[in-house]
């Protein structure tokens, strides 16, 4: 059911060689790139019908317009089962009070006395979120988006999730149900690429769409390649693959438990990756032992976890010990990590290359994904080495304030023009030179500054 990659016995290579002997699956963006161009463009140009022949063709359904009513999303609402209703509720007040928590201050440095540099942080004016509605129904990234931009302070929120046959082409109705616990209101039911397209050029018509500053949210091949080719023009959280889990484990770990989180994975998507990096082959043995009675009980078999568990991006992968182990995740730098050893929370920390890290028998990824207070919006295919997942300041631009006085200016000013010149800048020199002439500003006759005197006519 899932093969094994065995790296005992000799010395790790490094860097990439290593990622290489990883299992990981194929997720060719490049490609889809081509297929997304004109679908892109034909939103550019034709707007809203655009979207509503998408609809019809990729979808099944017919629209006459792909705003969602607000009674559609009060009825949603309404409708929702009380159960999941409280879920959600419960995962929407976690996420709050871990993503409160990320809020930045601006911070003032005095530099030296009369020259100071603020930070400021202030959000995007308006993101487009999108929520995936293919194999499953995501309610949990509708909050995973929307409450990390709320709490940054973002004015305007709009979700596009894919309309549905079965709900005469609105979106799944606990999508919309989602949204109106979170008070975003503004929602269309349009999927895919074209929905990338809609936030990035904006649609006109009484039900039409402002184009967005950045898009953010998980999706198929086809929204990533869409993000690749709009990034420049919106910001971009990240061009999300396949989902993916590495557990990192030693004797100490129970086989059932293991078992249990890498089908949980599993059964997102036949690519979804689920990877065991281990010391034990006891332990090994008893996973493989424990996958097949566990995955025979759950649904999903045949089009998702058993895809996912044979394929080439899923494996059991036997290393020497604990150090190689580690050597092995980082360089894998799953988007989700279970530490399942003993000493987990020490183990842990060591670990460099992760969307998330959870500790212990206890922390299951399936917690991440709903009640943890964690965002489960995170870098996938080995981009943990460089991205870290969707958070406050996802949604936040740093900016500088400099504010300097005129002593403080010359104090520093024939560092400025010595690094203009060497740059061979002389404008940028000049502009120092043009403040300083006389002594006083603005006096047609020497420039004097500390350490360095330039005489010239103006």
């Amino acid at each position: 059911m899932i093969s094994r990659t065995d790296l005992r016995g000799d010395s790790l290579p490094e860097g990439s060689a290593l990622r290489d002997l990883l299992p990981r699956a194929e997720f060719d963006v490049a490609a889809a790139l081509d297929k997304v161009r004109p679908i892109c463009e034909d939103v550019h140009h034709r707007g809203t019908a655009a979207l509503i022949e998408y609809a019809r063709k990729f979808d099944g359904v017919e629209l006459q317009q792909i705003r969602v009513p607000a009674e559609a999303l009060a009825k949603a609402l309404a409708e929702l089962d009380p159960e999941v209703r409280a879920a959600l509720e419960e995962s929407i007040k976690r996420a709050r009070t871990v993503h409160r928590e990320q809020r930045r201050a601006p911070h003032t440095t005095q530099v030296v006395p009369g020259g100071t540099v603020t930070e400021k942080w202030v959000p995007v004016e308006r993101v487009g979120l999108y929520a995936p509605g293919g194999r499953s129904v995501y309610p949990s990234s509708v909050i995973m988006n929307a409450v990390p931009a709320q709490e940054a302070g973002v004015e305007s929120v709009a979700l596009a999730s894919p309309p549905q046959k079965e709900f005469g082409g609105l979106p799944h109705p606990t999508i919309l149900a989602a949204c109106a616990l979170l008070g975003v209101d503004e929602v269309y039911a349009v999927g895919g690429a074209q929905a990338v397209a809609m936030f990035a050029y904006g649609t006109e018509g009484p039900d039409g769409c402002a184009p967005a500053n950045m898009v953010t949210g998980p999706g198929n091949i086809w929204v990533a390649a869409a993000k690749r080719y709009f990034t420049g023009r919106i910001g971009i959280d990240a061009e999300a693959g396949p989902t993916e889990i590495a557990i990192l484990a030693d004797d100490t770990a129970d086989p059932a438990h293991v078992a249990s989180d890498l089908i949980s994975q599993a059964e997102h998507d036949p690519m979804a990756a689920a990877v065991l990096v281990t010391d034990s082959v006891a332990l090994a043995d008893a996973v493989e032992k424990e996958l097949e009675p566990q995955v025979a009980a759950t649904k999903h078999i045949e089009d998702r976890i058993k895809p996912a568990l044979a394929g080439r991006q899923s494996a059991i992968v036997l290393v020497d010990g604990l150090e190689e182990g580690l050597r092995v995740v980082d360089a894998y730098g799953a988007e989700h990590l279970e530490i399942q050893t003993a000493d987990a929370t020490a183990v842990a920390d060591r670990v460099k290359n992760a969307g998330a890290i959870f500790i212990g028998p206890w922390a299951p990824v399936s917690l991440g994904d709903y009640c943890a207070g964690s965002n489960h919006v995170l870098p996938t295919g080995g981009c943990a080495c460089h991205s870290s997942g969707l958070s406050v300041q996802s949604f936040l631009r740093g900016i500088h304030i400099v504010d300097y006085s005129r002593d403080a200016l010359a104090d520093v000013a024939h560092h400025v023009v010595t690094l203009a010149e060497a740059e061979d800048l002389p404008a940028h020199g000049a502009a120092i030179k043009a403040r300083f002439v006389g002594g006083e500003p603005n006096q047609r006759s020497e420039w004097k500054v500390p350490g360095q005197e330039v005489t010239g006519t103006k």
